[in-house]
């Protein structure tokens, strides 16, 4: 397991465990992480997991691909440092990713 934090707009903290191969956006849901909603089960066809990436961890969940970018184009608050949950695979060098979720996931 890996301990991944995530931060809502009103500073209210979850600290999930997840498991190694599974997506970020699973693993707030498992745990009932409010605003990832995840509307199309993980199928980057929406963007109600839409986060944002500490910088320091951008490097770590790798760049965004087209088919994101075109999700995100959807998103009013997107940032360079926004990515879909779906599309983060946790794995062991994820330990204490720290991600915000968007105010308007709410």
């Amino acid at each position: 397991m890996v301990k991944v934090v995530f931060i809502e707009h009103d500073g209210n903290t979850h600290e999930v465990d997840a498991y190694v191969g599974e997506s970020l956006m699973e693993a707030a849901v498992s745990n009932n992480v409010p605003g990832i909603d995840a509307d199309c089960g993980g199928s980057c066809a929406c963007a109600t997991c839409h986060i944002f990436v500490n910088p320091e961890w951008i490097s770590k969940v790798g760049e965004r691909r087209e088919m994101e970018n075109s999700m995100l184009e959807f998103s009013d608050d997107q940032k360079a440092n926004s990515r879909l949950a779906c599309q983060i695979q946790i794995s062991e060098e994820h330990e204490g990713l720290t991600v915000e979720i968007p105010e308007a996931q709410y």
